[in-house]
């Protein structure tokens, strides 16, 4: 081999370089998502507040979904922004579900008959647990988590 050829080998290839820039970006964007102060509580503090500011009573730090006058005994309130499914099997019993049906992932789309219903392929699921009353679906709604505040209902 000539020093020439020794030379070109020693050098990073194209292949090497576009990794070190892909890793460099890397680098660059999770340093960009972590807090300034080297702790994550300010930014808990900061999501704390504004979902405080948009729901005046829940204190929680939650997303506040309805007033329990929402939802109606027996029935439901299916919430497609947050991805959940609010209802009152029993007077002042709230509970809260995945919209997202077990089956194949379709949103659920209504609340009738005292079941949640996926418009695919017309599965049902119990108001008061989530589990499957009429399939396909085989499994239940995964539970979500609720608290329920005076007359206010947030999604924690």
């Amino acid at each position: 081999m000539t020093s020439e050829s020794i030379e070109v080998t020693g050098q990073p290839g194209r292949r090497t370089i576009v990794a070190a820039v892909g890793a460099a970006g890397l680098a660059v964007t999770l340093t960009a998502c972590g807090s300034d102060d080297g702790s994550s509580d300010s930014s808990s503090k900061t999501q704390a507040g504004a979902n405080a500011s948009s729901s005046a009573s829940s204190g929680s730090g939650g997303t506040a979904l309805a007033k329990t006058s929402d939802i109606p005994e027996g029935g439901g309130k299916i919430f497609k922004d947050q991805g959940v499914v609010v209802t009152q099997p029993t007077a002042g019993t709230y509970k809260a579900f995945s919209d997202k049906c077990t089956h194949q992932g379709c949103a659920v789309a209504a609340i009738a008959n005292g079941v949640i219903v996926c418009p695919c392929h017309k599965s049902e699921f119990s108001l008061a647990d989530g589990s499957v009353k009429k399939g396909p679906a085989t499994e239940a709604l995964p539970a979500q988590q609720i608290t329920v505040s005076g007359d206010s209902i947030t999604l924690v």
